[in-house]
């Protein structure tokens, strides 16, 4: 199946000299939900500022739907919606009345019930009839996103969707976010909390200095780059790891109640077994063990740091 978003060698060189992206190449399935992950600086925003044709890039090709986003705009667009960190719209329109105003904007015709049905899910029904400016900081984030959702847009990207809202709002995104993925909407995300690209994702890619490090299924990136830590509750405290257990890298607590053992989730052996008959030998006893893997977080920061 042809990806509803192709982008080649794709590149992006401000006046100054500054190169905001080098040769990005990236491919998006329909219906999936894609985290891009980066630091400030990265190049996120400058890349989905020229797919959706707010930037105009230097070199390279988009391809929306099979449309050539730099010669058939308006097709490519069309399929697009886009959620911006910062609020454009002005403070004196009403909140029904701009969602509306969004959707003619795509040469569309009114759709009452659509709209309604968009402000409801949002829990911007009750403020139709409001100012922009009489909205808290949360409900202008939903506003943002119904604008965006007007015009029925197959795709639809979200920079830094929940960045500065409280938790309550952060969840009912990722609410939303699972709704409009069960419609087969494409769902292109940054952001700066890992745990939304955990629990949304399924698959990431990583772009640090403009260019992307890595793209992989975020259940298989975790497999391959995640790391296994058994921790043993030690039944008397140690005040030093034994020599005979040096070779095998033990961190010790600081309270010397705990020993945690990293290991290799790819590894043909995981050492584990080894380590008990040396524990047993050292005469080192415990009374529990538990296994914990390594967060996608800890995964992005290794990631930047190799980079």
């Amino acid at each position: 199946m042809a990806p509803i978003l192709s982008v080649r060698d794709l590149e992006k060189t401000y006046d100054g000299g500054f190169q905001a992206l080098k040769s990005v190449s990236l491919d998006i399935q329909k219906g999936e939900v894609f985290a891009l992950l980066g630091p400030n600086g990265a190049g996120k925003t400058t890349l989905i500022s020229t797919i959706c044709g707010l930037v105009r890039p230097t070199s390279g090709s988009i391809y929306v739907g099979g449309h050539d986003a730099l010669k058939e705009y308006r097709a490519a667009r069309q399929l697009i919606g886009l959620v911006p960190q910062e609020m454009p719209t002005a403070p004196f329109e009403l909140v029904g009345d701009t969602v509306a105003f969004s959707r003619g904007l795509f040469g569309l015709r009114p759709d009452p019930g659509l709209i309604e049905n968009i402000l409801k899910d949002l829990t911007l029904w009750d403020k139709r009839t409001n100012a922009i400016m009489a909205l808290s900081g949360g409900m202008k984030r939903r506003l943002l996103v119904a604008k965006a959702l007007a015009h029925e847009p197959q795709i639809l990207f979200l920079d830094e969707p929940t960045a500065g809202v409280d938790v309550e709002l952060r969840h009912d995104m990722w609410r939303i976010v699972g709704e409009l993925k069960e419609r087969g909407v494409t769902i292109i995300l940054t952001t700066h909390y890992i745990e939304e690209a955990e629990e949304m994702a399924d698959r990431v890619g990583v772009i640090n200095k403009g260019e992307i490090i890595l793209v992989e299924e975020k259940a298989e990136l975790m497999r391959k780059l995640g790391r296994k830590f058994l921790t043993l509750s030690l039944s008397e405290p140690l005040g030093t790891v034994p020599e005979a257990l040096v070779k095998y890298d033990l961190k010790l607590d600081e309270d010397g109640t705990s020993l945690i053992y990293t290991y290799d989730t790819q590894a043909e052996r995981t050492g584990i077994t080894a380590l008990l008959t040396d524990l047993s030998k050292a005469g080192v006893r415990f009374h529990d063990l538990q296994t914990d893997q390594s967060s996608l977080e800890e995964i992005f920061v290794d990631l930047l740091k190799q980079g």
